[in-house]
């Protein structure tokens, strides 16, 4: 059987540097894609890193390094449903910042579920083999940290729109003091992001405000006791670009950020920001930057010179440990998928198959539109401004109505689908549709032979416009499907906490048919 079309999604774009290690110094951001609210800690030689991932499972990805420059994800912290409850998340719910620490040879990780519960922590003496249930916590807000010192464990979060302390047993989540307000930040707006140091006999007190905006900023105030007062720092924001030496940088947004020294002594701020593309709009989301620290004795930090970080960094790194290139093709031949996927809100493991071969995706009523139920949909982020990604797809068994193909999703009300569907006379067509908000339209449909039974999908990326288009020739030559505007999917229009994924997804109205696809490329283009 003659394979037939072939979809290709292109975003025209510039051409752009690649992310890591550099001769001279790292280009930011040092984890790009949709990874915002980093949390780092050093132990020994290692770096452990997690972000936030909101209506996202698995939740809380992990990453590991040896350099702060690249980083590799070995899997989530919240990897099972016992753990992670996100039954009606939405891109606004979820996941919220996590933390992550270490203390006396165990591991922890303190987050907060604002679709559930609210704040939790998990525990592990071993992260490559799993963390604990959640020990949920009665100290309220979002953004929750730890600090540890002298065998005690405390805990602080942002209830009531300040920053509050407490002692817990970090095992049992019992809260052994009372909640005590300790500071309000410098006037900012959504005071949050707490974390605690110790520094020559300093505690110092973290905080990001503004809002993860434009008006983002990473403030910090200092005492001598632990609970207070606290003094803040006459030169804050240590890190903003809202302000006139950051008002033309292409990262704005930059905030919401965690300190850790590297084992020479050095050190280091991971942050979030985000890169702005068709004017000012963004549609990777908040991701992970770096950037060094002055922190002389009894002196407040200074971040990278001037409160203000760059793409290409031209400063001294730790001794650089690259890591191989990412593989960028999945044939779906493994009995476990990458940790690049994910899928929205908990899903219904029985829709997915692979391991031999293909990846089988079981079609239900549910599709990228459900706010409530999870559809049978497997997504990975959108890493770069600019990428080709490629998929081969076939309906098996499909009712009429059925469809299977591939979305650019930003949100459930707000995503751009190519796929193929079974017509109530028994044919099949390959369709682009956009769904924006109220507002949703077939761009262009065009008949399949009928000898045509699996299709080949690309996808390519650029600044301002998706381009998508199909080959009736296994992919010798192309048909223009249409051009969609990149801004429709950014966070300023189509909002939400999260990024932009690329999905394969399939729905069946009466849950009669399946989607195969043979594999999956991501390419980036240098960037």
């Amino acid at each position: 059987m003659k394979q037939c079309i072939l979809f290709s999604l292109t975003l025209s774009a510039s051409l752009l540097l690649p992310f890591g290690s550099r001769a001279d110094g790292y280009r930011n951001p040092v984890i790009p894609g949709f990874h915002p609210d980093p949390s780092v800690v050093a132990v020994g030689d290692d770096f452990y890193l997690v972000n936030s991932s909101f209506c996202y499972f698995p939740g809380v990805p992990l990453y590991h390094s040896k350099d702060l420059v690249n980083w590799q994800q070995t899997g989530h912290v919240l990897d099972r449903e016992s753990q992670l409850n996100l039954k009606g998340a939405s891109v606004w719910g979820g996941i919220y910042a996590p933390t992550i620490r270490y203390d006396n040879g165990r591991f922890y990780m303190i987050t907060t579920n604002v679709s559930d519960k609210g704040n939790f922590l998990v525990h592990t003496t071993d992260p490559a083999k799993g963390w604990s249930d959640p020990v949920w916590l009665r100290q309220g807000g979002i953004d929750p940290s730890l600090y540890f010192e002298d065998g005690r464990c405390y805990m602080v979060s942002n209830p009531d729109n300040g920053i509050w302390l407490c002692e817990i047993n970090p095992l049992s989540g019992e809260q052994l003091s009372e909640s005590r307000h300790i500071w309000d930040g410098t006037g900012g707006r959504y005071p949050e992001a707490p974390h605690i140091y110790k520094k020559d006999g300093w505690y110092y007190l973290l905080i990001a405000e503004g809002g993860t905006e434009p008006g983002h900023s990473v403030t910090i105030a200092r005492s001598r006791d632990i609970a207070g007062p606290y003094t803040a720092n006459p030169a804050n924001p240590i890190l903003t670009h809202f302000n006139r030496a950051g008002q033309a940088n292409p990262i704005q947004g930059t905030g919401h950020a965690d300190l850790v020294q590297a084992p020479d002594g050095s050190w280091w701020l991971v942050c979030l920001g985000f890169r702005q593309q068709n004017g000012a709009h963004h549609l990777l989301g908040r991701e992970t930057y770096l950037a060094p620290v002055r922190w002389d004795e009894n002196a407040w930090p200074v971040v990278n010179g001037n409160g203000i970080i760059s793409l290409d960094m031209d400063v001294p790194t730790l001794p650089l440990s690259p890591l191989p290139p990412k593989k960028q093709r999945d044939n779906f031949d493994s009995k476990t998928l990458g940790h690049e996927w994910v899928w929205l809100r908990n899903p219904v493991t029985g829709n997915y198959s692979y391991g031999k071969g293909s990846l089988k995706l079981k079609g239900t009523s549910a599709g990228p539109d459900s706010t409530t139920e999870s559809p049978t949909m497997l997504l990975r982020r959108q890493e770069h401004i600019n990428f080709t990604a490629t998929t081969s797809v076939s309906l098996e068994n499909p009712s009429a109505g059925s469809e299977a193909g591939l979305t650019v999703f930003a949100s459930e009300p707000s995503h751009y689908d190519m796929f193929v569907t079974q017509k109530t006379d028994g044919s099949k067509t390959v369709a682009l549709r956009y769904r924006l908000n109220e507002l949703t339209h077939i761009e262009k449909e065009l008949s399949l032979p009928h000898d045509c039974k699996k299709a080949i999908l690309r996808v390519t990326a650029s600044p301002t416009v998706y381009s998508f288009s199909a080959s009736t020739d296994g992919g010798k030559s192309f048909q223009e499907l249409g051009k969609m505007n990149t801004r429709y999917l950014s966070t300023e229009t189509a909002g939400g906490f999260t990024g932009t994924f690329i999905g394969l997804y399939a729905v069946s109205p009466d849950n009669h048919g399946d989607g195969i696809f043979d594999y999956f490329d991501y390419i980036p283009k240098s960037e």
